[in-house]
């Protein structure tokens, strides 16, 4: 039975599943929910995927995680899992729910940034289904191993990391767009599949993160490289483009994401939260 949180932000006695954890948004967002009192299952690939064109995390790195969180007093579970293997998702879920009896809340931030910087004629097939795979199916592989089970307790909340691509094109970033378009139409669904079970769905829009080395950030870095420019430049244009003049940090995003899977969120389902700084309100 889910404990009652005494604070719309406490979620004492709760156990939330991050994906791709191992650092940038997943850590950040993982050490504050530890912070807030949940134990955590921490999922990240963890190695180098072909056709991605930079480092993914490392498994040191998604041990780092796991130690911020046990140094926030939380109980970790942190595994190697593809988000593209249904299998190893399922196994993940299966894990958790031994060792901690349920997932109450499901944060989807398994992603990746590149192969991008091409023309929609110039993309090809395997780079297409590659984007979409993470970016899109891996958040409807684990909602499909972990629904079902918040359903039949009647509770839950899924939290589906986006982006401003969500919600605007960006040149040169079909596929990235696509998935994140097609990952708020998810959240969306979702929302009214499981609202009758008293489950909601939610998605955030970040604007531009800075590379907190802290979490060990790199992907406005990446973006950068995907469209040949140098990281300096980058971060300067899209300071000038967001209506506050600042890079979102990623404590930003983890806020938002600790205050839709809190109780202070109950009435909040099918909902999409921008963390821009006011880009996508121009």
């Amino acid at each position: 039975m889910t404990a009652v949180s005494t604070t719309a932000d406490d979620l004492t006695g709760r156990t939330a599943m991050v994906t791709g954890a191992g650092r940038g948004l997943g850590r950040a967002i993982a050490v504050a929910l530890a912070g807030a009192g949940a134990d955590l299952v921490l999922l990240d690939v963890a190695q180098d995927l072909p056709g991605v064109p930079y480092p993914m995390a490392s498994p040191s790195q998604l041990e780092h995680t796991a130690a911020l969180c046990r140094d926030a007093g939380a109980a970790v579970l942190a595994r190697q899992a593809d988000v593209r293997d249904l299998r190893a998702v399922e196994e993940s879920v299966d894990a958790a729910t031994q060792r901690f009896g349920t997932i109450d809340v499901l944060v989807n931030n398994a992603g990746i940034a590149a192969p991008s910087g091409r023309a929609v004629h110039d993309i090809d097939e395997e780079q297409w289904e590659l984007m979409l795979d993470v970016d899109l199916s891996g958040a409807w592989r684990t909602i499909r191993a972990v629904g079902g089970l918040m359903m039949r307790r009647r509770s839950g909340s899924i939290v589906n990391v986006s982006s401003t691509a969500g919600l605007v094109g960006y040149r040169h970033f079909a596929g990235y767009v696509a998935a994140k378009h097609g990952l708020i139409g998810l959240t969306r669904a979702a929302a009214l599949d499981y609202a009758p079970y008293r489950m909601r769905v939610n998605a955030v829009c970040p604007g531009s993160v800075r590379d907190d080395p802290r979490v060990e950030g790199r992907m406005l870095a990446e973006i950068a490289r995907s469209l040949e420019v140098p990281v300096a430049e980058h971060e300067e244009t899209f300071v000038r483009d967001q209506p506050m003049n600042t890079l979102i940090e990623p404590d930003d995003v983890a806020g938002a994401v600790l205050w839709l899977a809190g109780d202070g969120a109950r009435q909040v389902t099918g909902s999409v939260l921008t963390v821009d700084g006011g880009f996508t309100a121009r």
